[in-house]
């Protein structure tokens, strides 16, 4: 049996107020109630929970109803601004940070879609946040671009302040460990003799391809897989013997817990652009820069937007 209710008896009976109230109770609708508003654009309970849940999975850490609040309000302002400037990232550039993060974690888009909602966060969400933090990252760098320069002098600095000595031209070397083992506690006339051993065989050590075949039919010598380095890896002390010794031959013997120890040098190339340690100080001092001016651009917007909180 279907039961019909005309809007018109409830309006004239005054049922109206209770019947809404009643709708209104309803989890759909309650997750649609706008919480806040910024600067125009409203924030819902839908937006609070989902948000919440996010964080939690990221962190580990459940949020305070407020820090999620004062995260959904901030990614509005950021994306309202980048508005003002007629810039709004695409939704593929959207997708495609998507697809990113699910190959970071070995899966498929579609494992990491399911993966989220299992967790009852739906990709919309995640994908919100991406849109919000892509926005902002280019309006960041595009007003900021001047101050955010990171130049030589600046990298040279960092290192003098680390008290790195950083090499003015770098170089990969590829190296073969070589060891002449020495029983543990040996009596140093064994020492002795093992390192007279590991000086004939540096004195033969000619060529990387007939030195190391030498080493390995040698008694008591091993000849360990290659390493490669570059010269910002690399002590002081270390890249100046590398520098001064020839292609294809041995570092002098120096004692270890396995015995006496060599590098054979079989390939140097030098590195074409920068260095991988004047890349890193480099992009460590752009990351603090632009944490810095990122915090005070929002801190500007936050104070001229029209926040609204709405009473339930």
């Amino acid at each position: 049996m279907t039961i019909r209710i005309s809007v018109s008896v409830l309006v004239r009976r005054g049922l109206v107020p209770v019947v809404l109230a009643a709708v209104l109770c309803l989890p759909g609708l309650a997750a649609a109630q706008v919480v806040v508003v910024a600067n125009g654009s409203p924030i819902t309970e839908f937006d609070i929970q989902q948000r919440t849940k996010l964080i939690a999975s990221s962190t580990h850490k459940t949020p305070t109803r407020q820090e999620v609040i004062n995260e959904l309000i901030d990614d509005r302002l950021k994306i309202a601004k980048a508005k003002t400037y007629g810039f709004e990232v695409s939704k593929q550039q959207v997708d495609n940070a998507f697809e990113n993060m699910a190959k970071r974690q070995g899966i498929s888009v579609q494992q990491f879609t399911q993966f989220l909602e299992r967790a009852g966060i739906a990709p919309s969400t995640v994908k919100a946040r991406i849109k919000a933090e892509l926005t902002w990252n280019e309006l960041v760098r595009g007003r900021y671009s001047a101050s955010l320069q990171v130049g030589d002098a600046d990298i040279a600095r960092a290192l003098r302040d680390r008290n790195v000595d950083a090499p003015s031209v770098d170089y990969v070397y590829t190296l073969y460990p070589i060891t002449v083992v020495v029983p543990s506690g040996s009596a140093p006339a064994v020492l002795e003799a093992k390192r007279r051993e590991a000086e004939t065989l540096r004195s033969r050590f000619t060529t990387c391809k007939e030195g190391l075949a030498l080493a390995r039919a040698l008694r008591d010598v091993a000849v360990r897989e290659p390493i490669t380095r570059t010269s910002g890896d690399l002590p002081q002390q270390t890249r100046d013997v590398l520098g001064n010794l020839e292609l294809g031959h041995l570092t002098a013997p120096e004692v270890t817990s396995q015995g006496l120890q060599m590098f054979a040098l079989c390939d140097k190339k030098q590195i074409s652009g920068e260095s991988p340690l004047r890349q890193q100080v480099r992009e460590e001092i752009f990351n603090r820069r632009f944490e810095a001016e990122s915090k005070r651009f929002l801190e500007e917007l936050r104070k001229s937007a029209m926040i609204e909180y709405k009473t339930r």
